[in-house]
């Protein structure tokens, strides 16, 4: 049997209906930029692997650095004990984080990252003797599948039978340059008629609505106001952070930095799972007490896993060199040459770039999971290239390391499939 064959007699798939789509494709190999399945078949992997390894897949460097890593020590309990890789992370990464950064706390992936950001400022007011019950969070955010994490997500394809069960969210638009006024008159009167903790919203990019760029100054403002009214802010980073927008994290394009900040995916460069909420020390402090219920008691049995430590310390190195940096900048502008040259076509509605992110708006209308985006999603497999459409939106967000001939083939793929649509 196959491992595709195998793989149907008891697997169970994320983000897919069996009954509809019943094969997944083996992949037995990763190097670099490039996939190669069972059959031999290689692709470019353009989407980083949902934006993880932004380094390649099986980085030399940072694979030796887990390796020397997990001769020494494996996984440890982090209630009770410390490590050298963790306190090194910690250092590394308050380096580079927005400056009002001081503290980190370790959680399993992006969704529980956000998961502890609610429950922090949930406690941090309950700490200071005062209820607040009530989020903020942008339409058509999405923030992860756990149920604090879906409260604050605005799209129903993920949320649908769970509606019920959330929590007291309002949500308001994402700043266009022209509405930041009635957003912020929006807020004002929110803030006036309930109880709000926090506003959560994903920095500059919305990843999952379409990888959909919104104004800064009109953010900043938003950011400014919620401050204003005492209103804690959660950054959500998990998909724009470790130099995907041009900077190490979309936060450092505004001024008004956030209260909390959520980070995963490349954090560990996609070799283990890993999650980090960093936040202010006002915030930590909150939770400093005689009292034992006033301490932050949330925990993940692999909290700062020494081995995945490890993989971020050589991801955070990495990221820092001039050679990424470079490619940072060389990938951010080609796409805004490939951005000028494509919104041109007939068939391309809107597109935009930031960082090694481009995507474009196809000018017709499709389901998310819809036949239209399973039929391109084939047309670029049978390319040699992975691409996962976000209902009419395709995007690129390819791995720092990608060679201009991998990257121009990319680019050569999309403007093909313009011509089945």
């Amino acid at each position: 049997m196959t491992l595709q064959e195998r793989d149907k007699k008891h697997l169970w798939h994320p983000l897919k209906q069996h009954q509809l789509n019943p094969d997944s494709l083996a992949i037995v190999k990763a190097k670099g930029c490039i996939l190669t399945d069972e059959n031999g078949n290689e692709y470019i992997d353009a989407v980083s692997s949902w934006y993880t390894c932004m380094f390649g897949h099986c980085n030399n460097y940072i694979t030796s650095s887990v390796y020397q890593q997990m001769q020494t020590l494996d996984q440890i309990m982090f209630s009770d004990f410390t490590h050298e890789p963790a306190i090194e992370l910690s250092e590394k990464l308050i380096n580079i984080l927005p400056e009002n950064q001081n503290r980190i706390f370790f959680n399993d992936n992006g969704s529980t990252a956000v998961e502890a950001a609610i429950k922090m400022a949930l406690q941090y007011y309950f700490n200071l003797d005062e209820k607040r019950t009530t989020f903020i969070a942008f339409e058509n955010g999405f923030h992860g599948d756990t149920f604090g994490a879906m409260s604050v997500s605005g799209l129903s394809v993920y949320n649908g039978p769970f509606e019920d069960f959330l929590m007291d969210i309002k949500r308001i638009p994402v700043p266009d340059g022209k509405n930041t006024a009635k957003i912020l008159q929006q807020i004002q009167q929110i803030a006036s008629e309930n109880k709000v903790a926090g506003f959560v919203y994903e920095p500059i990019i919305q990843g999952a609505a379409g990888m959909k760029i919104h104004d800064v100054k009109g953010l900043n403002e938003i950011l400014k106001c919620c401050k204003a009214h005492d209103i804690l802010t959660i950054a959500d980073e998990v998909m724009t952070g470790f130099g995907k927008t041009g900077r190490n994290f979309a936060s450092d394009f505004i001024e008004t930095k956030p209260d909390i900040i959520c980070l995963s995916k490349a954090l560990t460069a996609g070799l283990v799972p890993m999650a980090i909420t960093s936040c202010t020390e006002k915030i930590y402090t909150a939770f400093l007490s005689n009292q034992i219920a006033k301490g932050f008691f949330h925990c993940h049995t692999y909290s700062a896993n020494p081995i995945a430590c490890a993989a971020a310390n050589a991801a955070i190195d990495l990221l820092q060199t001039d050679e990424i940096q470079q490619n940072i900048a060389a990938i951010s502008k080609s796409h805004q040459v490939f951005q000028q040259q494509i919104s041109k076509h007939p068939k391309v509605k809107t597109a935009r770039s930031q960082g090694v992110i481009f995507a474009l708006d196809l000018d017709t209308k499709m389901e998310r999971y819809g036949s239209l985006r399973d039929k391109l999603l084939a047309f670029f497999m049978n390319k040699g290239v992975f691409l996962r459409p976000l209902g009419n939106t395709i995007y690129i967000q390819v791995p720092y390391i990608i060679t201009k001939k991998e990257l121009q083939k990319v680019y050569n793929t999309i403007e093909a499939s313009l011509e089945i649509i």
